[in-house]
């Protein structure tokens, strides 16, 4: 069933041509991917199929009982709602019912006698039984906790843009509409939040349209891919892999064709040239066909960013941290962290949200200053920071300049890899900036294409020591693979901080990797090699652990682990009604999803011989049982620790 259909669709902004005459259909089971280099219009599509953005020519049509619900990558919330009111804020009568059971139930807690307030309540809680409002409020804290939101009541204008993108992205989870829109949604995303998303999107019922630059995650999650080039759409039936392979056959099919095609032609203007007698109707064909051979036209290949900038030289001291501590509202961010940095260091810092990670990059480039230790900077050392922050990258940026005079005030002249100089006009057109760009105000640019911009001046600038700060936020894929080989041959040292596991993958040799207490950790290898030493120490863990004698479940396992209460640590707490509830609704959620794992893992067990297709699926529904009675149960012994 077609969910949504474009017939022809235009979309031209002056400047730029977004669509010329587009034709595209998405059905209920689709996993889609869209991609093309930043500028493409790959938000504007999303927005004119969210129907925020008019078209300029031919239809849409949207099935009339499908929900559509699309995530910006700057979502707009409530400023005054807490996090759990604004999650809830579209589910109408549910959030309704929970907040009149609640207030019932504080009213009857000071007058028990009320049986007109008992009545009440017996009502509510029926109604709440028949829409399922017990389980919505569960299911959106497990979404929260997985996304990294841990403060359900915190106020939505006290926090980040990173907590809000969250925020929202849960909140478009919980709706499960028909068709989910979703615009960069794994940007501020710690790795382990990513892969939670990429099992959940996998399980998702409903069809979806994402823009992403994780490709690792775009060939998980998808099963089609649409790209958009310079105005037309093309449609790939597979995931990214599958995408990649049949674009490089397509371009060598083009280029053979446009190769046969000038061949021939060369051969029909020899004998044009001869001077044949246009007298019969054969002859007269044969030149009618060459006059329409010498108007055929052929799409060159899509220009690709060329990365060429010179090399600076670089001392053997290049960065020292010494002891260095730093702590930030009473919370240890780094503690006593020393390492000295080498010329060819390619350093990949990983860590949640908050761990400290721009802090650390912070007190490298010196816009913060440790509690405690020193960090000393070589002689020769010319730094290139690029940094994720968006209020950073605006203040770089004039809104109002060109996008040329941005890039002139580095130099009118650029020195690039090879020792040729050429032109600043001539660098941007390498960057993918076309001469009828160059002259536009950058507020005319995309956000991407703001992002490529500061890149390159970064870039212009020769530093001998990178410091990249979520780099593949809001790059396209193809500048991505081509500042991947940029740094693979970059003659200094190199310091990523990033959550894209393809990225880290192709430019790092060792992790830094933050954990509790501000301890940064050391692993060699790159995020895969990681993953690899953390699965050895679980399964050591794991292995210690069965050891012990276990309870019959996890409940019980959670009521034997929990510390005595003594007459110093108890604090007398009563569980709200609505709290109660929630209680007793985990421990059978929690008993009901061991059941469904068990189970999963029988079925594993019994597939037969050469069916990776069925074991890869039911490995993924066991992992992803796995993680949500983890959170289940984190939730469930919290509620424990107040009831007891």
């Amino acid at each position: 069933m077609s969910l949504i259909t474009l017939q022809s669709v235009k979309k031209d902004f002056g400047i730029k041509e977004i669509l010329k005459d587009a034709s595209l259909s998405l059905d209920a089971t689709d996993k889609v991917g869209l991609i093309g280099t930043n500028g493409s219009g790959k938000s504007t599509l999303l927005k004119m199929m969210a129907g925020l953005e008019p078209i300029d020519g031919g239809q849409i049509l949207a099935n009339s009982g499908a929900t559509i619900v699309y995530l910006p990558q700057q979502p707009d919330l409530d400023e005054n709602h807490t996090v759990l009111e604004q999650v809830f804020a579209d589910a109408g009568e549910q959030m309704a019912l929970v907040r009149e059971y609640e207030e019932v139930s504080d009213k009857l807690a000071h007058a028990p006698e009320d049986k007109q307030l008992m009545t009440r309540l017996s009502s509510l809680m029926q109604r709440m039984d028949s829409i399922g409002a017990w389980e919505v409020e569960t299911n959106a804290k497990i979404i929260l906790s997985q996304l990294g939101i841990t403060d359900f009541n915190a106020v939505i204008g006290t926090l980040s843009g990173g907590y809000r993108k969250r925020i929202a992205l849960a909140t478009a989870l919980l709706s499960e509409p028909d068709l989910l829109l979703m615009d960069e949604p794994t940007n501020h995303l710690d790795a382990n939040s990513v892969e939670w998303l990429q099992s959940y999107l996998n399980r998702y019922r409903g069809a979806i349209l994402l823009i992403t630059h994780d490709r690792y995650f775009l060939d998980k999650v998808t099963n089609r891919i649409i790209e958009i080039d310079r105005g037309d759409i093309y449609t790939y039936a597979g995931n990214y892999s599958y995408y990649l392979e049949k674009k490089a056959l397509s371009e060598e099919s083009a280029i053979s064709s446009q190769r046969k095609h000038q061949g021939v032609l060369r051969r029909e203007l020899e004998w044009l040239k001869r001077g044949p007698k246009a007298r019969s109707t054969k002859q007269k064909a044969r030149i009618d066909r060459i006059r329409d051979m010498q108007e055929t036209e052929f799409k060159q290949a899509q220009g690709k960013v060329d990365i060429s900038t010179p090399s600076r030289r670089i001392g053997k001291k290049v960065i020292e941290l010494n002891n260095i501590s730093k702590a930030y509202d009473g919370r240890t961010l780094i503690k006593e962290f020393t390492y000295e940095f080498s010329p060819d260091d390619r350093i990949g810092i990983i860590g949640g949200n908050g761990a400290g990670k721009s802090t650390l990059l912070d007190m490298i480039t010196g816009r913060a200053q440790p509690d405690s230790g020193s960090v000393e900077i070589g002689t020769t050392i010319h730094i290139g920071y690029f940094n994720q922050h968006s209020e950073e990258l605006q203040s770089a940026l004039n809104e109002e300049q060109r996008v040329i005079d941005y890039i002139k005030e580095e130099g009118e002249f650029v020195k690039i890899a090879d020792g040729t100089r050429i032109t600043a006009s001539q660098m941007l057109e390498r960057f993918l900036f076309p001469a009828n760009q160059q002259y536009a105000p950058i507020s005319k640019l995309s956000g991407g294409e703001k992002r490529r911009l500061f890149l390159l001046r970064v870039l212009m600038s020769t530093p001998n020591v990178l410091i990249l700060d979520e780099p593949t936020n809001d790059l396209d894929v193809q500048t991505l693979a081509v500042l991947e080989d940029y740094l693979e041959d970059f003659s200094g040292c190199v310091i990523v901080v990033s959550h894209d596991r393809y990225f880290l993958d192709r430019t790092v040799d060792t992790i830094f990797a933050f954990e509790e207490g501000g301890n940064i950790k050391q692993y060699p290898g790159n995020y895969s090699v990681y993953l690899d030493y953390k699965q050895a120490e679980e399964a050591q863990q794991q292995q210690i652990n069965n050891t012990k004698e276990k309870p019959k479940n996890t409940v019980e396992a959670l009521q034997e682990t929990s510390p005595p209460q003594t007459s110093e640590n108890k604090k007398r707490r009563s569980l709200s009604n609505w709290q109660k509830r929630e209680f007793e609704q985990l421990e059978g959620k929690i008993a009901q999803m061991e059941a469904e794992k068990a189970e999963a893992e029988k079925a594993m067990a019994n597939v037969p011989p050469g069916n990776y297709t069925q074991v890869q699926k039911l490995y993924e529904q066991v992992e992803t049982l796995k993680e949500a009675i983890d959170v289940a149960t984190e939730r469930w012994l919290e509620l424990a620790e107040i009831e007891s």
